[in-house]
């Protein structure tokens, strides 16, 4: 049937029961893909007459202005029709999308298969033109690309990142790098919602152990939803995303971008200086804004901060600083933590965890430490923060914000070439660009090469008794820590932080003096550091 046949007749079929206003008069209140309200009976009391089918018209294409003009002659005539898709929908119809637009779409609303018929508009036009469900032909079925299952691999994954193996093999770069990226620009935008569910399911490619070629295989799996699905789908089929593109070359991403790379600058002091004209490295040089000390270290040491650090230069750091942890406590013990422990050769910064096996005697150790390094010119800048955590006053609530209190010194450590065994950096001249292709003014550009490069390092001081807790916390990844927490509040009514695992059945805390013994309390099975990669 015609475009214009189609008009025309739906026109009739509207003069006739004479009740119906005008289209463009229409308003309706919609959810993502659906429309006004379509229960088992009309808004004007008409009574379901095929109970046995229950119909969902898909937004998608069609618009919401369209849809809900057809849902209430359907419900008219008779017809059961749902506001949102479910299990239950027996009919899904669409105008304009092929069979997997619209199976993918399905998927990424339920997961796994549904029996519905995907049927094309043609099919309820003529239902409504007869007053009844007629008989589905050929020409009405959504053709769907038929595979050969032998060589169509469909993945599976659990539901958790903290249940899965996830290594540094990532066989899907492209896609979860393009979904990083808008989770970035997501959490930028103070949308952390956003940027979780994008991190969610960059993750669940992480782990899956092929490339994936088509979007239907892909069915079922967890923390997919529609617009991850349809990111990977564009960049399946045309080799780039249209939205990551946009995102990279939007002004204010790049500005944020380079704001925030200066140490010390969070998202909120990025965005006021936006608003004040500063979006580059030199206009805020050039500016009056005053910086604390923290953000005068980031922006002098700019370039070296946004240089990855490689494990070779993160091995010589922990030497000096183990030097120094050793020589004021005798017995105490270091742990190089964060990506480094999970494997990974390059990172934005070196990470330490320091105890000692008698509990109580790590007390007093950072400013030590930070002291000998400081008369050793080792650091360019430090900041100290007290263990502010009390087991008997906090008790198992959970805080407010997942940065544990243990005691720490964040600082910016002086690496010299020969402490960093003979370590490569690019010419000063060159402009320094990360992954998401934003590209940093240079502070240094004319300077000689120095002979040593500042680093971020974080030393963090942890009791033997939380020490399996903290060295937890503090490996990472980012998210596999959250899904841990999800795991232990959602699953296992536990309290989980760097700290302590608390039971809120049982009403107690439960110790473990190793990170197996804490998966072992939470159920799950011993994930080693270097697939938690999520």
């Amino acid at each position: 049937m015609s475009a214009g046949v189609l008009s025309d007749s739906l026109t009739f079929y509207l003069t006739t029961e004479g009740t119906m206003v005008p289209l463009k008069r229409r308003k309706v209140s919609s959810a993502a893909g659906s429309t006004g309200n379509t229960g088992n009976t009309g808004s004007t009391g008409d009574k379901v007459k095929f109970p046995q089918l229950v119909l969902f018209l898909l937004e998608r294409k069609m618009g919401s202005s369209r849809r809900a003009f057809l849902s209430q002659l359907g419900l008219k005539k008779g017809f059961q029709l749902e506001e949102m898709f479910s299990e239950t929908v027996t009919h899904v119809v669409s105008e304009n999308n092929s069979g997997d637009e619209v199976r993918a779409w399905m998927d990424s609303q339920v997961g796994g298969q549904t029996p519905a018929h995907l049927l094309d508009i043609s099919w309820y036009t003529e239902s409504m033109q007869a007053g009844r469900p007629v008989e589905i032909l050929d020409r009405h079925k959504l053709q769907e690309q038929q595979n050969n299952e032998a060589e169509v691999v469909v993945f599976s994954v659990p539901s958790y990142a903290c249940q899965r193996r996830t290594t540094l093999d990532n066989h899907n770069a492209v896609l979860t790098d393009a979904l990083s990226l808008l989770a970035e620009n997501a959490e930028l935008s103070d949308e952390e919602g956003r940027g979780v569910a994008f991190r969610r399911a960059a993750a669940v490619l992480k782990a899956l152990p092929k490339p994936v070629t088509g979007v239907t295989q892909l069915r079922g799996l967890p923390c997919l939803g529609g617009h991850s699905l349809r990111v990977i789908k564009d960049i399946l089929e045309n080799g780039a995303s249209s939205e990551v593109e946009s995102t990279k070359q939007s002004e204010r991403f790049k500005a944020v971008k380079v704001l925030t790379g200066i140490f010390g600058v969070g998202v909120k002091t990025a965005e006021r200086w936006i608003r004040e004209g500063i979006t580059s490295l030199q206009q805020l040089q050039d500016s009056d804004q005053t910086l604390n000390r923290a953000q005068q270290a980031g922006l002098e040491h700019y370039d070296d901060l946004n240089q990855p650090v490689t494990k070779a230069e993160a091995d010589a750091i922990a030497e000096v600083v183990e030097e120094a942890v050793v020589s004021v406590l005798p017995g105490a013990r270091m742990t190089l933590i964060g990506g480094f422990r999970r494997g990974k050769l390059t990172g934005h910064d070196v990470d330490f965890l320091i105890t000692h096996p008698e509990d109580g005697r790590e007390e007093g150790l950072m400013p030590k430490v930070v002291s000998r390094l400081e008369s050793q010119g080792f650091l360019l800048y430090q900041k100290t923060t007290r263990n502010s955590y009390l087991e008997a006053k906090d008790g198992p609530a959970r805080p407010a914000s997942n940065m544990d209190r243990f005691e720490r010194c964040l600082s910016i450590f002086k690496l010299s070439e020969e402490d960093g065994r003979g370590m490569t950096r690019p010419e000063t001249e060159n402009t320094p660009e990360d992954a998401s292709g934003v590209v940093a003014p240079s502070q240094v550009k004319g300077e000689a090469l120095k002979p040593w490069r500042a680093v971020r390092v974080d030393l963090v001081v942890s009791p033997i008794s939380q020490f399996a807790f903290a060295l937890l916390g503090w490996t990472g990844s980012k998210l596999f820590e959250r899904e841990l927490r999800r795991w232990a509040g959602h699953e296992k009514a536990m309290s989980l932080s760097s700290h302590a695992l608390y039971d809120n059945k049982q009403c107690r805390y439960l110790r473990a003096t190793s990170e197996e013994e804490i998966f072992a309390h939470l159920g799950l099975e011993y994930v080693p550091p270097s697939e938690r990669n999520a």
